[in-house]
Parts: structure tokens; sequence; C-alpha cells
């Protein structure tokens, strides 16, 4: 049984087809990434997955079981943690209050406390700022606060959209060390990401997304040395 299974997704803006019967699973342990170019589908597969959007047709199974029409906080609150494209950070309260957010729905006081001196450790950036605005920080540390926040629902299946967006090489290497540590202490990842070389060097598979339609699937090293997906999402020639 697969951590997370989509099959035959279909999912419309009005008349716009932006799924088309997309089918890709995650396995309990995997880092899984979705690439593809603007407008392919990948922030609507994962919008679908958390509830926020209605598919026409298809299911979607976590831990074997259906989602379908299940709030968006009961998936979150099932495990299952998105981290939007955006970062979704509330700029009016301080990066303390948007950290323990993650934990709302949580009653153990104890680990939530080691969860949160966890994440501080793997982003020290954030621990330096706990007291400020939220708003105030770089596009770069407030990506880590909406990771350490999603890490407080201590999720089974972290998805993440575009982590690295806008941010600094230097930033985006950080990140990514990160989502690679969180992974191997044993959270199942599915990402989302334009920089389809980083994804696919931290990715054990990986899906090519066009127009709504799942073209290549493999493992992430087979991807990334394909003469097809190096020249289309990589800049090799």
């Amino acid at each position: 049984m697969s951590l997370l299974a989509i099959k035959d997704l279909s999912v419309s803006y009005g008349a716009i087809q932006a799924l088309s019967g997309i089918s890709l699973h995650v396995e309990d342990g995997e880092i899984v990434t979705l690439i593809g170019g603007n407008g392919a589908g990948k922030s609507t597969t994962l919008r679908t997955v958390s509830g926020l959007l209605k598919p026409g047709q298809g299911s979607v199974e976590f831990e074997g079981k259906s989602i379908h029409g299940t709030a968006p906080h009961r998936i979150a609150q099932s495990r299952l943690v998105h981290v939007p494209e955006g970062r979704g950070i509330f700029a009016n309260l301080s990066v303390e209050e948007n950290l323990m957010l993650g934990a709302f729905s949580r009653h153990d006081a104890d680990q939530i406390a080691a969860d949160r001196e966890r994440v501080l450790t793997l982003f020290p950036r954030v621990r330096e700022r706990l007291r400020q605005q939220a708003g105030t920080l770089s596009g770069g540390e407030q990506q880590m606060l909406a990771i350490g926040r999603a890490l407080l629902a201590r999720p089974k299946l972290l998805m993440l959209d575009e982590p690295s967006l806008g941010l600094a090489p230097q930033i985006v290497q950080t990140i990514f060390q990160v989502i690679q540590q969180i992974n191997r202490e044993g959270t199942t990842i599915l990402l989302v990401e334009q920089n389809a070389s980083m994804a696919l060097q931290v990715a054990h598979r990986a899906y090519v997304i066009e127009v709504g339609r799942i073209q290549i699937e493999g493992p992430a090293r087979e991807l990334a040395a394909s003469d097809a997906v190096r020249k289309a999402y990589l800049g090799a020639h």
C-alpha cells in the first residue's frame, strides 16, 4: 500500500482543464518530485491532494483511505501537510507565533517542545528571529519558517510547493540540505519544484508533468540522465 496514491485525477478551473487523468504514488520514506514548466499542473496537484481543490474525477488515498471531500484542516490533522507556494506566512504575527501555529491541533506539550527545538536546530536563523514580526524576514527565512511550521504538525507526508522559488543560490542549497535531512529522519516528501536539477539530485523518483498529463516517470537518476528531460528542463543542449 502506497502512503499516497493518486489515480486518474482530473481537475478543471471553469473551462480550463488543469489536470487530465494523472496517476502517481508516493511510498513511505521516499522523496518524490514532480517537475514541469509553468502552468503544467504541479501546484494544482498538491492543492487537490490537500483538499483546497475538488477533482472532477479520480481518487486520492492517504494511508489507504480516501480523502476525497475531506476538509483541508482535517487532512492536515491526519499528518499530510502542505507548504504552499508563496509560503503562507502571517506577516503581522511574530516568528514564534507563526511557528507554533503548526501545532494547533496537538496536545502533547512535551513532544511539541522537542519538535520546536528540532526545528530551531535545523534552522538557526529562525531561532535568532523568534521575536521579530514574520513580515520582516527575508524570502529565504520565510521559507525556513514555513517548513518549520509544517514540521510542528509532525507530518508523515510533507508536500513542498516550489521551496526554492525566488531564493538566492546559497539559501537554495541550505533548503535542499534540510529537505534531505528531514527525509533521512523519517518524513516522506512530495516535492514540486521548477529547479529540476536540484529536485532530481535529492529525489528518489520523479514524474514529469506537461499540460496536465504525466509524460515521464522513473528513478530520479534516470530522468536526470535522460536527453529529453535534460533538454527540456535542465538547460542541456
